[in-house]
């Protein structure tokens, strides 16, 4: 996972779901990717095993103003948001759980 540059704030309203108290995993998805269904699992996974970490799916082909304000350029995206909702890591593609947890530890 590479960084973003810093400062890139991301809230609630804009992403449709809760952010995580400690860390939010924000995927962007679309309906017919295949590896975005594996990142789910992963990024859940993730989630649910670490306290104060929430997983955010948006639907890439829904929210195309924010896909176009962040760069999103393929399905699936991975953005780790620190607590006040600043990205701190960035990826493309579908993840492996290690480099999930690893980028947590930057977030958190």
């Amino acid at each position: 996972m590479r960084e973003r540059d810093e400062g890139e704030r991301l809230g609630a309203a804009e992403l449709g779901g809760v952010l995580g108290e400690r860390a939010t995993l924000v995927q962007f998805s679309s309906a017919f990717c295949a590896p975005c269904r594996a990142t789910r699992r992963v990024l859940g996974e993730v989630a649910a095993m670490v306290p104060g970490v929430s997983h955010v799916e948006v639907d890439a082909e829904a929210r195309l103003d924010l896909v176009r304000a962040l760069g999103v350029l393929k399905t699936p995206t991975v953005l780790v948001l620190d607590a006040d909702g600043r990205v701190v890591r960035r990826a493309a593609g579908q993840p492996r759980k290690a480099d999930v947890i690893a980028a947590l530890g930057e977030a958190v």
